[in-house]
């Protein structure tokens, strides 16, 4: 497995998830082969992080990516596939990096 990159030069990320989603597993360990870590936000253990969700998107379906913009704006990425294509695309090069 490659070496922990936190994400502290980069645009800040959020993970809306849920326990019992096989669906964020499948994002978890995306973000496992690629050595990043960022903030996993559980929409079951925590009401705050479920009306954030629901606010931006209208839904409650997880997994869903935050990606704050250089702007200052939000970006929600919903669909596990799509999430792990756009966290491949970004950090693929960082896999295994100090």
């Amino acid at each position: 497995m490659a070496k922990d990159v936190i994400l502290t030069d980069v645009d800040d990320f959020w993970l809306y998830t849920s326990g019992y989603c096989p669906y964020c597993w499948l994002v978890r360990r995306a973000l496992s082969e690629l050595g990043v870590r960022i903030e996993e936000r559980d929409i079951g253990a925590d009401s705050s992080h479920r009306n954030e969700l629901l606010s931006a998107t209208g839904r409650m379906t997880v997994p869903v990516l935050r990606i704050k913009q250089p702007n200052g704006a939000d970006r929600w990425l919903p669909e596990s596939r799509d999430i792990v294509r756009y966290l491949e695309a970004r950090f693929g090069d960082r896999a295994g990096a100090t």
